[in-house]
């Protein structure tokens, strides 16, 4: 498996004495490893509630010395309202702690470090369950009903704007149906030796005659980590070949958006999405105050990355001493879209970071421009980012000179076969 950046510190950590408290006996597959399956539909297994607790000792990697802290996992099922139903997975390295919905896609609700949160402040009251999300309303806007996670993913079949046929009716809805497909099989891994904690939920987006498409989302992190990964695999099931789309929307608004936080991003090529958008061009990468009644804008981007393609992006917010980093590759993710919206907050007050197989327009023009990936009976397509949360100003300042040495000539102008 190809991951875009180095992964050796993950495996540096010296364990000492380990002790787990959990409320589920789990399958034990090798000597070091244990897993626990807290979903399977094909097993009619369900796992309502599942706490587990690791101490840990290691050596830091900075000071030499041990040092102990705890990892929790802990697993469970929301009441009332419309999170009614939905699962949720909250897990603590040490370090840096992030909420797993399966019900939603496998979506992160939200992350944090220390005092930082990343997550923003939706109009929709969530998680949402995706029983209350309809998709086929017929102004195609149903999925922003549910909208509120920190990651959420669009596609597969669609992940742009809605779609009608020549009738008006409806063909594809916003931003496709995955973020509200829910997750039929999870399962958790605790590597005793190493103290990695594997997140592993899978999802089908299936119809009758039209497609079959798998996505098979792992979610790694290790102790104390202030990081975690993510790969994600789309994979066509069909006999027949098939396609898919596929786009991250990745959401930050309040503490770390603010007036004046900045966006970093390398690019070879940008142009703004609409008259909007080039109105405001001058400040593309500036975070703005609160505006109500505002448009959103949304600015669209071929990414720079080294030669292996390996590409960063990062917000930091106005001390410079937080920011969060988004790396990927543009190898496997060659465009990107950042997306603002300046509404007060609680009304939408977010800057969204998008890596994307193809841009969020209407599925027909995007197949038209070749940014629809096809995929043979079988094929698989993998996508690895490592969100990382940054919070010592020299690390931010190190990340922001390796964006900038990513960065050549660029141009800023709007682009026909990019749509808008």
């Amino acid at each position: 498996m190809f991951f875009p950046f180095s992964l050796s510190k993950y495996f540096v950590s010296t364990l000492g004495c380990l002790f787990f408290i959990f409320t589920l006996s789990p399958n034990v597959f090798a000597m070091s490893t244990k897993k626990w399956t807290l979903l399977d539909t094909d097993k009619n297994i369900y796992v309502k509630d599942l706490e587990i607790t690791e101490k840990v000792s290691y050596t830091c990697p900075k000071s030499g010395k041990k040092e102990q802290g705890t990892i929790r996992v802990r697993a469970k099922r929301l009441s009332g309202g419309f999170q009614d139903g939905v699962d949720i997975i909250e897990i603590d390295n040490g370090t840096l702690r992030f909420t797993v919905c399966p019900t939603r896609g496998m979506g992160v609700l939200h992350a944090a470090k220390g005092n930082l949160p990343l997550k923003w402040d939706a109009p929709a009251r969530g998680p949402i369950h995706p029983k209350f999300v309809s998709l086929s309303d017929p102004s195609g806007l149903g999925w922003l009903d549910g909208f509120n996670e920190w990651v959420v993913r669009c596609g597969l079949e669609s992940n742009g704007a809605p779609e009608f046929d020549e009738k008006g009716t409806l063909k594809y809805p916003l931003h496709g149906r995955i973020a509200n497909t829910p997750a039929y099989k999870v399962e958790l891994t605790l590597d005793e030796t190493t103290g990695q904690v594997t997140l592993e939920g899978v999802m089908e987006e299936s119809r009758l005659f039209f497609k079959r498409l798998e996505l098979k989302s792992v979610y790694t992190t290790m102790p104390f980590a202030d990081d975690f990964l993510l790969t994600d695999t789309v994979t066509n099931l069909s006999g027949d070949p098939g396609e898919f789309e596929f786009l991250y929307h990745i959401n930050t608004g309040m503490p770390l958006v603010s007036p004046g936080a900045k966006i970093s991003v390398p690019f070879k090529v940008m142009a703004p999405r609409d008259a909007n958008a080039a109105a405001e061009l001058g400040h593309w990468n500036v975070c703005d105050p609160e505006t109500p009644g505002s448009n959103e804008v949304v600015y669209f981007f071929e990414p720079a990355g080294d030669a292996a393609g390996n590409c960063t992006a990062m917000l930091t917010g106005t001390s410079q001493t937080q920011a969060f980093a988004l790396h990927f590759n543009n190898k496997q993710l060659p465009w990107f879209c950042i997306w603002k919206s300046r509404l007060a907050n609680g009304d939408g007050y977010v800057i969204g970071m998008e890596p994307c197989v193809g841009f969020p327009n209407a599925h027909s023009f995007e197949k038209s421009q070749g940014r629809v990936v096809p995929l043979a009976s079988k094929e698989s397509r993998s996508f690895d980012l490592r969100f990382e949360i940054l919070t010592e100003k020299d690390r931010i300042d190190a990340v922001q000179k390796k964006i900038d040495a990513l960065q050549g000539t660029t141009e800023s102008q709007p682009r026909k076969n990019w749509g808008g």
